[in-house]
C-alpha cells in the first residue's frame, strides 16, 4: 500500500500509542468477577458481529457500527483496563474476518488498514478511560447526575476522536479537508450517535440490576443498528436508479450524459476559483452530475432532433429542469439541491426558463451551473451544429456577461479556462 510519508507517519503514531495503551491496561488489569467475564465475552461477541456487519458509507469514506456503543457501556462498566482489552480483541478480531482473504493474497498489503483500523479505536476508548480513571470515575455506574454527564461527554469525546483518527488518514491521503469533513460526518449522523450514547447508557444501568438485564438493552441497539443499515441500503439504491438513468440517457443521447459530467467539473472549478466553502462545492458537484436528467422525459424525436426545434418542441424541451426537479426533490441525498436543478436555466436578465428569474433571485448554484452548462454546449458538438473553437468560446461567453451569464460567475469562469489555456 502506497501512502504519502505524512499518512505512514500517522498510522506508525496511531499504532504505537495502541500498544503503550495495551502495556498500560495489562499492567493496571486486577482479577476480573465471573460476572465482569461474562459481560466481557457477551460485549466481545457482539462488538465482533456489529464490526462484520458494519455498514460502509462512501459519500463520506467511513463504517458505522453500533460497536462504540458496546465499548463505551464496556469502559464504564468494566472499567478502562478490561475495556481496552475488549476493544482490542474484539476490533482485531472482526479486522480479521473482514480481510482473510486480502491476508491470504499477501500479509503487507492488508496489514496497514487493519493496524490503523484497530488502533485508532483501542487509543481513543484508552485516551477517554485514562481521564475518567484521573479523575476518580474507574467505573461509571450512572448513580448520579454527575456521573450522567460524565458518561455523556466521555461517548462524546471517544465519538470525535474516533472521527478524528478517520478523518485524519482520509484527509492525509486524498483532497479532502480535515474539519469540514469531520463536521460533515457529526452532522449527517448526530441523531444515529445520540441514539447510541443512549443505548451505552441503558446498558450500564441495567448492568447496576443484574448482568442478565443487559440483554434487554440490546435489543434496541441492534435495532438500530439494522435500520441504520437499512437507511443506507435506501440511498444506496436511490444512487443506483439514478446511474441506471443516466446509462439510459447515455443509450438515447450520449451527449447527455457525458455532458453533465463535463459540466459538473467545470463548474467545480468555477466555484474554487470563487473561493466557494466545500460544502457548496460538493452541492454543485451533486446538482451538476443530475441538472439534466429530467431529458428522459423528452421525446427521442425533440432530443436527437439534427435540426433547431421549432416552438411546440421548445416548449417541451423547456420542462426538463422541472422535471428533473422534481425527479430528486423527494430524495434525501439530492433535495437540497433540487431548486438549484430547477433553475439551471435561468439567465442573469430574466430571459431564462422556467421561471423568468433574474439576478440574485436565481440560486448561486444554477448561476454557476449554467455557466458551465453554456460553455459545454457552445464547445461540443451538437446535433445541429459543430463545435465552436475554445477561443470563439470564450468570446461567446464574455458576450453573455451580465446576460445570460452571471458577471461574477462569467469571470471566473474565464479565469479558468483561460489558467487552463497556460
Amino acid at each position: 500500500m502506497n501512502l504519502p510519508f505524512s499518512a505512514r507517519f500517522f498510522v506508525i503514531l496511531i499504532s504505537a500509542l495502541c500498544v503503550l495503551s495495551l502495556v498500560y491496561a495489562g499492567s493496571t488489569l486486577a482479577s476480573p468477577t465471573i460476572s465482569q467475564l461474562t459481560l466481557f465475552s457477551i460485549f466481545l461477541i457482539l462488538a465482533v458481529l456489529s464490526e462484520v456487519y458494519a455498514t460502509w458509507i462512501p459519500f463520506y469514506g467511513w463504517e458505522m457500527s453500533s460497536s462504540i456503543a458496546l465499548y463505551l457501556a464496556g469502559l464504564f462498566i468494566l472499567g478502562p483496563s478490561l475495556g481496552i482489552l475488549l476493544v482490542f480483541i474484539s476490533s482485531l478480531s472482526s479486522e480479521l474476518l473482514l480481510r482473510w482473504k486480502q491476508l491470504e493474497k499477501g500479509l503487507w498489503s492488508a496489514i496497514v488498514p487493519i493496524a490503523f483500523n484497530v488502533s485508532q479505536f483501542v487509543v481513543a476508548i484508552a485516551i477517554v478511560g485514562l481521564v475518567l480513571r484521573l479523575f476518580g470515575h474507574e467505573r461509571l455506574l450512572l448513580d448520579t447526575p454527575s456521573a450522567y454527564l460524565w458518561a455523556v461527554g466521555s461517548f462524546a469525546s471517544c465519538s470525535l476522536l474516533n472521527l478524528s483518527f478517520v478523518r485524519g488518514i482520509i484527509s492525509l491521503t486524498g483532497p479532502g479537508k480535515f474539519f469540514y469533513g469531520l463536521w460533515k460526518s457529526m452532522r449527517a449522523f448526530s441523531i444515529q450517535l445520540l441514539v447510541l450514547c443512549a443505548s451505552a447508557l441503558l446498558l450500564a444501568v441495567l448492568y447496576s440490576i443484574s448482568v442478565w438485564h443487559v440483554f434487554l438493552g440490546l435489543v434496541p441497539l441492534v435495532l438500530v443498528h439494522v435500520s441504520f443499515r437499512s437507511y443506507l441500503k435506501l440511498q444506496t439504491e436511490a444512487r443506483k436508479t439514478f446511474e441506471r438513468i443516466s446509462r439510459i440517457l447515455d443509450e438515447r443521447d450520449h451527449y447527455t450524459a457525458v455532458h453533465s459530467s463535463s459540466v459538473a467539473e467545470l463548474a467545480v472549478k468555477i466555484a474554487k476559483q470563487m473561493d466557494l466553502s466545500e460544502s457548496e462545492i460538493e452541492n454543485i458537484d451533486v446538482a451538476a452530475k443530475v441538472h439534466d436528467i429530467g431529458k428522459i422525459a423528452v421525446p427521442d424525436a425533440i432530443l436527437l432532433k439534427p435540426g433547431k426545434l421549432d416552438a411546440d418542441e421548445w416548449t417541451i424541451m423547456k420542462k426538463h429542469p422541472v422535471i428533473s426537479a422534481e425527479l430528486i426533490e423527494g430524495l434525501s441525498i439530492y433535495s437540497h439541491v433540487a431548486n438549484a436543478v430547477r433553475h439551471e436555466h435561468e439567465h442573469w436578465d430574466g430571459s431564462g426558463y422556467p421561471d423568468g428569474l433574474k439576478g440574485d433571485d436565481i440560486p448561486l448554484i444554477a448561476r454557476i451551473i449554467t455557466a458551465a452548462d453554456i460553455y459545454d454546449a457552445l464547445s461540443t458538438d451538437r446535433p445541429y451544429r459543430k463545435a465552436f473553437s475554445h477561443e470563439k468560446s470564450i468570446e461567446m461567453i464574455r458576450k453573455m456577461r451580465g446576460k445570460e451569464i452571471d458577471p461574477a460567475v462569467a469571470d471566473a469562469l474565464e479565469r479558468v479556462l483561460t489558467s487552463e489555456e497556460g
